[in-house]
């Protein structure tokens, strides 16, 4: 059930009025005490009707929302809580409110690597007491596909804090292609994740093309306070609005992307769209799928295509066509060479 903030707010007011046992609280009194807290919060004066606290109270006292509050009236005029310990913010976790924690709890440790998170730790750390002393321990139901192996992560939080802060890197970074590792004067826009990667996004001194680099060819990370951040306002989501993974090309490499896949998989690629792009052209008698992507033509779409072995076609375009027909008997080869 949806609630709004000012809901809330009047319950928790009205909760606040009820705890206090030695003032006697008439329906008046308590749409005054809704309006002045609901002034504080909006700076305006709002207007609290007497029909609204009286829903509020009965919506309260319903287990709708999982209150059960004993609000009684005595003297045919006054509301107070039948038993005096009673707050809607001491009431009992329900069985699906400790399952929904646990996975809470489980997500958030996978961003452990964030200090962002790490202080969060004591937090969660309440929350898995209180969960597991309200419930017997059980594996988690939710699992991640996480690779704590992954080389590169401890740079993780350093890297987020100097995008939080506009700071300038000083770079050691090893491509898998060079032999040797060079420093790089670089201006870090966002980090990106793909397929259980991570990657650094930005410019390096002052070019202006965007650079990636992989988190795990990181060497060593500083920074140089001495050079002013280029704060370009970069928007991830615009610069990979038509690429599957990292890999970013020219305006010109975006192309039309036709595909089809066999019946038994036709399925999966319509309920899984290998990007937002993709759409439907043709549904065929034998249940195969024929889809458009609008993408560059980069790595990740080949592994993608070549992922799916011998269930996909290339359609076109001709030369995407040929560069996975080339690759696949490539591998035929080395099948036959055996």
């Amino acid at each position: 059930m949806a609630i709004n903030k000012n809901a809330l707010i009047r319950y928790k007011t009205i909760d606040k009025c009820l705890q206090n046992k030695y003032r006697q609280w008439t329906l008046n009194d308590l749409i005054e005490a809704c309006s002045d807290v609901l002034h504080e919060y909006e700076g305006r004066e709002v207007s609290v009707s007497r029909r609204t606290i009286q829903l509020d109270i009965q919506m309260m006292r319903s287990d709708k929302l999982g209150y059960n509050a004993p609000i009684v009236v005595y003297d045919r005029k006054f509301y107070r809580y039948e038993d005096e310990e009673y707050s809607i913010t001491d009431i009992p976790l329900t069985e699906n409110d400790m399952n929904v924690l646990s996975e809470t709890v489980e997500m958030l440790k996978q961003f452990k690597d964030f200090s962002l998170f790490s202080e969060l730790g004591g937090i969660i750390q309440r929350l898995e007491d209180k969960v597991y002393s309200e419930k017997t321990h059980q594996a988690s139901i939710i699992h991640l596909d996480k690779n704590e192996n992954l080389k590169g992560l401890q740079h993780l939080d350093l890297l987020y804090q100097a995008i939080l802060k506009k700071i300038v890197l000083r770079l050691t970074y090893q491509s898998f292609k060079a032999r040797t590792a060079s420093e790089i004067i670089f201006h870090p826009f966002i980090l990106k994740e793909y397929n259980n990667r991570w990657f650094l996004v930005g410019v390096t001194g002052n070019k202006r093309q965007i650079m990636t680099f992989a988190l795990d060819r990181i060497v060593e990370v500083d920074y140089d306070l001495d050079i002013p951040y280029r704060n370009e306002h970069f928007n991830g989501d615009e610069y990979y609005k038509n690429t599957i993974g990292v890999t970013v090309l020219d305006v010109k490499h975006i192309q039309g992307i036709i595909l089809k896949i066999d019946k038994s998989n036709a399925p999966y690629v319509v309920t899984k769209p290998f990007h937002s792009t993709q759409e439907i052209l043709e549904t065929h008698e034998d249940e195969s799928v024929t889809i458009k992507l609008m993408v560059h033509i980069n790595f990740e779409l080949e592994r993608l295509i070549l992922g799916f072995g011998d269930t996909i076609e290339v359609i076109a375009p001709k030369v995407l066509r040929k560069r996975i027909q080339r690759k696949l008997e490539d591998a035929v080869k080395k099948y036959d060479a055996t």
